[in-house]
């Protein structure tokens, strides 16, 4: 399966487009982006037991046992400047420009996913949070551990930027470059954003499709432990454990996650050999992360990120010709290390801030097939140095530029290559009376191989007054060039060459839609319409022997979303998502794109300490290849699936949580030839020194 027959399934199921924007001037490895800060003020408000005062003449600090009560954050030196006024309470984001920003008040497309919310649904990684988020379709080869890629609008798995903590982790070592997403876990994960449309214009190549931003957990306030245990189906055993706060001047967070699955059923029946069983999969991953910072005085602060991640998944992969399943499980092992290191320079009373920082990605891969003695190793470099300053021209709004040299590098048998890629951009946000708000970006890369692109975006917003309705667009352009893989890496044993003189691909793609809330925002509901163009594609040449640039393809449709919030106690959300993405040259659809997608979800708090939440996910049928990749043109079932969670809190320390998934064992397939996971049940605990999500 991680054989170059792995390689091309994916690559033929999944190349479609790229990446970039208009931009300003700049400055060539792969392409850079736009630099998120490793630390945003995100913080949610902390829940602790309340000081209680003696009436002696200095206050004394006590346990409280009346009810926690809620502790606002204190913002330090280090917070971003927030880019509007806003309520309290309102939701704030950092991907849409780069800068904290509350999301009412931004015209893009965008799903966040709050930590509690991560806690309320029991998800454990990645995949399990990008199934319901309207405008993306997850595929991912099994359970856990299994190769996970996101489609988002339509476009490639390799168009949409990942950024951890502002670090960019797309994968070099991938062959179409795209980040696979099953072996991020959730454990330490504060905030996660979905940006969707094109974005090239600030995140350069890969942001075609939009970027997902992950932030991690932030120190704040006291000391606070964490640890939780989980078992369950599939011999289920996962655990974490964390400490995180702030104290004068500094603030810390490190956490340590474990998630093991041991009998994953996912190779079918009929594709074995008579008399040949199924083998489940099993998959352990270990991942440790830390986030710290200090301000040093009123001007200069200090943050730092590290995350490292070993993950083994053993599999059945395949062999022969024509291929059939393997009686031996064969091995692939990931060891990805990604740190930001960044400095902090503040002027004019926060007016202006300077960010200077060095991003350094390392994935390595192991991949041992059943019979052969010697493991096939690659190891994929990624190092970029950044500054980008933030100047408040005027109260909400704020001026952003910078400059970003970026270098990938690729080691494997036989090959050893590099590219670079210098950039430079500029940004305007603008508030005008609190109802019209604009998001202009322009941006100019340099990339060694092919020379300067340029790019830009712009994003209205405005709220009517008297019913409030929110008016939004967007329109932008892009590039993407090609990756190493695709230039420099021969696969002679399979008569297939890459292809040195390949183009960049470039797109076009635009958005309009509006947002209506009623009944003071107990209820919401809203459309988008979006569109992409890209050309040059990337794909296999007819007699697929190599990579060409072979035309042109076409994306559309629509995300509608409704919201209500019932009572105190009960909210509801609904997403349905239209997505028609075409080869613009043949008419035929592509692959692993289903049409519609819908998914509803009920949150129900009968009690203060209990919770409960239903699910309800439906994917509509997709064109898609068969497992070996020579049958082409098969339509893969569609499936709807249902998810129930519960918890209950025994106290502000303790939680303990249940979760079923495929309430009614749904068998299916995603993609073809994969099985998905049938019935799953879980229960476990988690504990808090306080606050126990």
């Amino acid at each position: 399966m991680f054989s170059f027959l792995s390689i091309a399934r994916r690559e033929r199921a999944g190349l479609l487009s790229s990446t970039a924007l208009f931009a300003l001037a700049a400055f060539g490895a792969a392409p850079a982006n736009a630099q998120q800060s490793a630390s945003p003020n995100l913080l949610p408000p902390v829940e602790v037991d309340p000081p209680r005062v003696t009436p002696r003449p200095k206050p004394v600090v006590q346990r409280a046992t009346q009810t926690p009560r809620v502790r606002p954050p204190q913002p330090m030196p280090s917070q971003a400047p927030v880019a509007t006024s806003a309520p309290a309470n309102a939701q704030l984001v950092v991907s849409p420009t780069g800068i904290v920003t509350p999301a009412a008040n931004v015209a893009n497309a965008i799903s966040v996913v709050t930590e509690k919310d991560i806690a309320t649904q029991q998800l454990r990684s990645v995949p399990d949070i990008l199934a319901t988020i309207p405008g993306l379709n997850v595929v991912q080869t099994g359970g856990p551990g299994g190769q996970s890629s996101v489609f988002t609008r339509g476009t490639n798995s390799n168009h949409t930027t990942i950024l951890i903590d502002g670090i960019d982790v797309g994968d070099v070592t991938n062959a179409n470059g795209a980040f696979d997403f099953a072996h991020l876990l959730t454990s330490d994960i504060q905030q996660f954003e979905v940006l969707r449309g094109p974005q090239s214009g600030l995140y350069g190549s890969d942001a075609i499709g939009g970027v997902i931003s992950v932030v991690t957990r932030k120190g704040d306030g006291p000391a606070r432990a964490t640890a939780s245990i989980e078992a369950g189906s599939f011999q289920t055993f996962n655990q974490s454990a964390g400490v995180s706060g702030s104290q004068d001047n500094v603030n810390y967070a490190v956490n340590v996650a474990h998630l093991h699955a041991g009998d994953i059923p996912v190779t079918p029946q009929q594709l074995l050999p008579a008399g040949q069983k199924a083998i489940g999969n099993a998959y352990d991953n270990v991942t440790a992360s830390t986030k710290f910072g200090i301000d040093l005085n009123e001007a200069w602060t200090l943050n730092s990120v590290i995350r490292y991640t070993d993950a083994t998944l053993l599999f059945t992969g395949d062999g022969g010709f024509p291929s059939v399943p393997n009686a031996a499980q064969s091995t692939h092992t990931v060891h990805q290390f990604a740190t930001r290191q960044e400095a902090v320079w503040s002027l004019l009373d926060g007016r202006i801030r300077n960010y200077f920082g060095v991003n350094y990605v390392n994935n390595r891969t192991s991949d041992l097939t059943a019979g052969d003695p010697i493991a096939a190793i690659s190891t994929g470099e990624r190092i970029k140095y950044d500054w980008h300053a933030v100047t408040e021209l005027a109260p909400h709004n704020n001026f952003i530029v910078g400059l970003e040299q970026q270098t990938d590098r690729l080691r494997t048998t036989g090959l050893a290559a590099e590219n670079g890629n210098k950039a430079g951009f500029i940004e305007l946000q603008s508030e005008f009376a609190k109802r019209v708000f604009v998001v202009a970006s322009l941006r100019n890369d340099v990339n060694d191989q092919f020379g300067g692109h340029g790019t830009y975006r712009i994003a209205p917003a405005v709220i009517l007054p008297f019913t409030e309705t929110k008016l939004k667009a967007s329109y932008g352009t892009g590039f993407k060039a090609p990756t190493l893989s695709q230039l420099y890496q021969d696969f002679p044993a399979f008569n297939f060459f890459a292809n040195p003189n390949l183009k960049p691909e470039q797109s076009t793609g635009y958005d309009a839609g509006f947002e209506q809330p009623l009944f003071e925002e107990r209820f919401r509901f809203g459309t988008t319409y979006f569109h992409n163009s890209i050309t040059n594609l990337i794909n296999f040449n007819d007699t697929f022997t190599s990579y060409a640039n072979v035309g042109l393809a076409t994306t559309e449709g629509t995300e509608s979303f409704v919201a209500a919030r019932l009572t105190d106690r009960l909210s509801l959300r609904a997403d349905y998502t239209f997505t028609r993405a075409v080869d613009a040259t043949t008419g035929l659809q592509l692959l692993r794109r289903p049409k519609e997608k819908w998914s509803a979800t009920a949150v129900w708090t009968p009690l203060d300490a209990l919770t409960v939440s239903a699910t309800l996910l439906h994917v509509s049928d997709w064109l898609d290849v068969s497992r070996d990749g020579m049958t082409s043109g098969l339509v893969a079932s569609g499936y709807t699936l249902v998810n129930l969670r519960g918890d209950y809190a025994l106290s502000d320390q303790i939680k303990l949580f249940g979760r079923i998934d495929n309430l009614f064992n749904r068998h299916y397939q995603n993609p073809t030839g994969f099985l998905a996971p049938g019935l799953g049940v879980f229960g476990g605990i988690r504990v808090a020194s306080y606050g126990a999500q």
